[in-house]
C-alpha cells in the first residue's frame, strides 16, 4: 500500500493536544504531490450582518480533532486511498476585498496546477466566487450543489457587486456554472419580494426550499441530483446556515426552519459517485458558537466531502 498521510490518532496523542490542523493531519506549504488539500480562507470583510468568520478556519480545525479516519456509515477510507494534507490559510488582504479576491484566485491556481482537489474551510461565502473562477479555468463550467438558507444571488449589496450575498449571481453571469446543473437546497426565510428566488429558477437552477425538505429523507433528492449532474465536474458549496440554528447557531445570518444535521449528511454522502472537483464549508462564526458545535458540524461535513471524492476506497 502507498504511504499515505494519516490523521494523528487519539492513542498517540490526546485529542486535545497535537497539531492544530484539519483532523490533525500533516501540513505542507504547497499542494505538490497531494490528491486533496484542506485550505483555510479566513475572511469576513464581505459579511453583511454578524462578523467572525475570519476565525472559522481555525475553529473548524480545532473541532476536527475528534474525527477519526474511517467513515463507519459509508465505509469510506479516504486516508487509505488519497494523499491528503492541510496546506494552511490563504494570506488574504483583510483591508481590501477586491485584492483579496485576486489573492484567493492566484492561490487556487497554484493548488490546481498540481492536480489537487481543494476542500476549503471558510470564511464568508464570497470566497466561493474566486474559487469557482479558478476551478472553471481548469474544468470548464461546473455543476453546483449549493446548500444554504440564502440564494446568494443579489445583484449588489450596498451598491457593491462583490459581497457574501452575490457570489452565485456573479458566477452565473461569468459563465462559471454549467447550464441546467445547479441545485440549491435549504433556501428559506424572509425576503424583499415574493419573487426573490425566481431569478434562480429563471436561470435553470433547481431550487429546493427548506420547507420541501421538512420531515423527509433527502436520499431520494440526491439520487435525482446524481442523475442530473451525470459526469459533469461538480463543486459543493455548503453554507453552515443551511442547517437549522438549533444545531448550527454560530453563523452570521441565521434563519429558523433549516435542515437537520442528518439531512446535511445525506446531501454530502449522496454526492458520492459524482465527479467532484472541489468543495467548501463556509460561514462558521466562532464568536456566536460558544459550544463549538457549529464548527464541529462544519468539520464533519468537510470530512464527509473528502469521503465522497472520486477515488476513495470503501472497506466492505
Amino acid at each position: 500500500m502507498a504511504d499515505f498521510n494519516q490523521p494523528l490518532g487519539g492513542n498517540e496523542m490526546p485529542r486535545f493536544g497535537g497539531p492544530a490542523t484539519m483532523m490533525r493531519l500533516p501540513t505542507q506549504p504547497t499542494a505538490a504531490e497531494l490528491d486533496v488539500a484542506f485550505i483555510g480562507v479566513p475572511l469576513d470583510i464581505a459579511t453583511s450582518n454578524r462578523p467572525g468568520t475570519r476565525l472559522g478556519p481555525r475553529q473548524i480545525r480545532d473541532e476536527s480533532r475528534m474525527l477519526r479516519p474511517y467513515n463507519m456509515a459509508t465505509r469510506a477510507a479516504p486516508f487509505d486511498s488519497l494523499q491528503v494534507a492541510d496546506i494552511g490559510d490563504v494570506p488574504i488582504n483583510t483591508f481590501h476585498l477586491p485584492k483579496t479576491v485576486d489573492i484567493i484566485s492566484a492561490f487556487y491556481d497554484e493548488v490546481l496546477s498540481h492536480g489537487c482537489i481543494p476542500l476549503t474551510l471558510g470564511g464568508d461565502h464570497l470566497i466561493t466566487l474566486p474559487i469557482l473562477r479558478t476551478i472553471a479555468k481548469k474544468h470548464g463550467p461546473v455543476g453546483l450543489i449549493h446548500i444554504d438558507a440564502h440564494a446568494d444571488v443579489n445583484e449588489h449589496m450596498f451598491g457593491e457587486p462583490i459581497a457574501h450575498g452575490t457570489p452565485f449571481r456573479r458566477a452565473q453571469e461569468e459563465g462559471l456554472l454549467a447550464q441546467g446543473k445547479v441545485v440549491q437546497i435549504g433556501l428559506r426565510g424572509t425576503g424583499y419580494a415574493a419573487e426573490d428566488f425566481d431569478w434562480c429558477r429563471q436561470q435553470g437552477f433547481r431550487v429546493v426550499t427548506a420547507e420541501e425538505c421538512w420531515y423527509r429523507s433527502l436520499a431520494p433528492l440526491m439520487a435525482e441530483v446524481r442523475s442530473q449532474m451525470g459526469d459533469t465536474p461538480v463543486y459543493i458549496s455548503f453554507d453552515i446556515d443551511g442547517l437549522d440554528p438549533s444545531v448550527a447557531p454560530g453563523t452570521g445570518t441565521v434563519e429558523m426552519g433549516g435542515l437537520t444535521s442528518a439531512q446535511g449528511l445525506e446531501i454530502v454522502r449522496g454526492a458520492a459517485g459524482l465527479n467532484i472537483v472541489g468543495g467548501d464549508l463556509v460561514e462558521v462564526s466562532p464568536p456566536y458558537d460558544p459550544s463549538g458545535n457549529t464548527a464541529l458540524m462544519g468539520a464533519t461535513l468537510l470530512y464527509e466531502m473528502l469521503c465522497a471524492l472520486p477515488g476513495v476506497m470503501r472497506r466492505d
